[in-house]
């Protein structure tokens, strides 16, 4: 007995220790503590003492019993961890953003050159070959008896100029685009650069194999559309400014009689935000078709269709409104 009140003695100045913890873990219980007083007893030295004098020679060993589990349940129960382990790791797998770099002059390809000369040729001598139509008179005789008018020979060099300079544009713009790209990889992120260096119509496929809803799909297409689009819409930008910067510094000794410095340099930064305008009014209007015409059409065909349309029509479309309605010629 006398060993118990030394032992709840020990408890009340021990507060923290909570008799919870005593009986649910099995640190202590009152069995336990009776037959270490009664084993103290008969050893002849209270069972708090024995720290300082010792045990006299008698020592008692405790141990805790605890339920012995079978091999089934254990192998079950690793089993089961691993497959949690597993699918955590499906959940949570880090995405992979595999980025392939087109060559720097891809622009100067056999197949990309020919086709981006056939395009200039066709946009400046396709208007040349439109028939003449004549004037109406009001007196079909007059125009029967009148000698017909021999028409003036066609120049043929003008458009073959513009033809190379466009030509020459288009090889530009490719061959920015593509050190531009270089630039993304190496200061973003490998996320970022993969968004703007990403297939934009094998993505918008990607996109309709998850059954999106409309507006979703939509709205996805065209924020892809916005990002591959981009660093293309970037270079045309840097040309046209670039060729603007020319033309204000090369023609400076030969027009400086007749044209202002001011009005001149009036003339340039109307001309950079002109340019600025409709290559904005481009990158817009091609998310947006790209976005109509892949929820329309099949999704790779149509993102493609929607942002080549409406990278042609954004830019006109701005202009005719900033006629009518702001005055303003962009």
């Amino acid at each position: 007995m006398a060993g118990i009140a030394l032992l709840l003695d020990l408890l009340k100045k021990n507060p923290s220790v909570s008799g919870q913890a005593f009986h649910s873990y099995g640190l202590f219980s009152a069995t336990i503590a009776a037959s270490a007083a009664a084993a103290s007893v008969a050893a002849g030295r209270p069972f708090p003492s024995r720290f300082l004098f010792g045990d006299g020679g008698t020592s008692i060993a405790f141990c805790d019993a605890s339920p012995a589990w079978s091999e089934d349940y254990i192998s079950n129960l690793r089993s089961a961890s691993e497959n949690i382990f597993q699918n955590n790791s499906l959940k949570y797998s880090t995405k992979e953003y595999p980025i392939q770099l087109k060559p720097i002059f891809s622009a100067f390809g056999l197949k990309s050159l020919a086709l981006t000369s056939l395009r200039s040729f066709l946009l400046f001598y396709l208007p040349l070959l439109e028939p003449h139509t004549p004037l109406e008179d009001d007196d079909d005789e007059d125009f029967l008896q009148d000698a017909p008018e021999e028409r003036e020979p066609v120049d043929l060099v003008v458009p073959f100029k513009k033809s190379v300079k466009q030509i020459i544009r288009e090889t530009s713009i490719v061959t920015t685009r593509r050190i531009l790209e270089r630039l993304a990889v190496h200061y973003a992120s490998r996320r970022m650069a993969w968004k703007l260096l990403k297939d934009v119509p094998k993505s918008a496929m990607r996109k309709a194999d998850r059954g999106l809803p409309t507006l979703v799909f939509f709205y996805s297409v065209s924020k892809s559309t916005f990002r591959g689009h981009l660093l293309g819409v970037v270079a045309s930008w840097l040309i046209q400014v670039g060729i603007e910067i020319y033309r204000l510094f090369s023609n400076e000794s030969e027009d400086d009689e007749e044209v202002d410095k001011a009005e001149k340099l009036q003339l340039f930064k109307k001309k950079v935000s002109s340019a600025t305008v409709r290559c904005s009014a481009s990158l817009v209007f091609a998310s947006i078709g790209a976005g109509i015409g892949a929820s329309l059409f099949r999704p790779s065909t149509g993102q493609w269709i929607g942002c080549a349309v409406g990278d042609l029509a954004g830019p006109i479309i701005i202009g005719v409104c900033a006629e009518k309605i702001f005055h303003v010629e962009i």
